[in-house]
C-alpha cells in the first residue's frame, strides 16, 4: 500500500531509495543541485556501476559541482523543458514528492510525498515507471561540462556525422557488431531485451557512431547519424 510521508519521511525514504538501487536509479527534480549526503550516495552507486539517470529543468550547479558530476560516468543527465515534477525511482521503489534534491528543501520547506513499492503496489509502480520513461524520451540528454557550453540553438554550420561503415555498436553495451539499424543489439543484450520486449526502452549508445545518446530499438541512432543515414537511403532510391 502507498505510504504518505511528511518532510522527515521524504528525506529518509529518498536516501533509502538511492541506497537500495542495485540496477537503475532515476532522479527527476526541477533543479540540478545536489546536497552533500546524496553526492556521497551517488558516488557509491557510481563505483557499483549502477545506471543513473538525472532529469532536470534548471541547472544551478557551481563549476566545481559540474566537474564532480562530469567525473561520474555512470550518471547521465537530461534536460526536460517545462519540467516541474519531482520523482525518484529505482527498480523496486518510487517516491513522488514536492522535495527537490538540494539541501534547502530538506532544512526549510514543509514537504509531502507518496512512497510506493513494486511489490505492494505493482500497477501503481508500473504507471509511475511508464511516466518516468516518457519524460526520459522527451528529454534532451546533455553532457555536463565546464570547458565548453553547448548551445541548444541551431548551428549555422552543418555538423559532420559519423561515417556509415559496416561496423557499428550495440546500443546497450557498445560492443562492436555489424551495422543493422533494425537489429542494434548484440546477442547478449538482445536476449536480455527479450525479457522485457519494450521497443522504446531507453539505451545508452548510438548504433552508428557509438557516442553516448538516448537511443532505443525504434530510434537506434543519434540525430546526426540518422540524418546521414536517411540522406544515404534517399540517394540510393533515386
Amino acid at each position: 500500500m502507498a505510504k504518505f510521508l511528511d518532510t522527515t519521511g521524504v528525506s529518509y525514504y529518498l536516501q533509502q531509495l538511492i541506497n537500495n538501487a542495485h540496477e537503475r536509479l532515476v532522479l527527476i527534480s526541477l533543479y540540478l543541485k545536489i546536497n552533500e549526503r546524496i553526492k556521497q550516495s551517488l558516488e557509491d552507486k557510481h563505483r557499483l556501476k549502477i545506471d543513473i539517470r538525472m532529469i532536470y529543468g534548471k541547472n544551478e550547479l557551481q563549476p566545481e559541482e559540474n566537474n564532480w558530476l562530469k567525473s561520474l560516468n555512470s550518471v547521465r543527465t537530461s534536460f526536460c523543458k517545462n519540467l516541474h515534477a519531482k520523482c525518484y525511482l529505482n527498480e523496486q521503489e518510487a517516491l513522488i514528492t514536492s522535495m527537490n534534491l538540494y539541501e534547502f528543501s530538506e532544512v526549510n520547506n514543509n514537504e509531502m510525498g507518496i512512497y510506493v513499492t513494486k511489490q505492494e503496489d505493482t500497477q501503481l509502480y508500473h504507471d509511475i515507471y511508464a511516466e518516468v520513461q516518457r519524460l526520459i524520451r522527451i528529454s534532451d540528454e546533455l553532457q555536463i561540462s565546464v570547458e565548453k557550453v553547448i548551445s541548444n540553438e541551431p548551428s549555422m554550420e552543418t555538423p559532420s556525422p559519423a561515417p556509415l561503415v559496416e561496423t557499428a555498436y550495440c546500443i546497450c553495451c557498445k560492443v562492436e557488431i555489424k551495422r543493422n539499424p533494425r537489429e542494434p543489439y548484440c546477442l547478449k543484450c538482445y536476449r536480455e531485451w527479450t525479457k522485457i520486449q519494450n521497443s522504446t526502452q531507453v539505451e545508452r549508445y548510438c548504433h552508428t557512431c557509438g557516442g553516448e545518446h538516448a537511443t532505443s530499438l525504434v530510434k537506434p541512432m543519434c540525430y546526426n547519424c540518422f540524418k546521414q543515414f536517411k540522406t544515404l537511403l534517399n540517394t540510393k532510391t533515386k
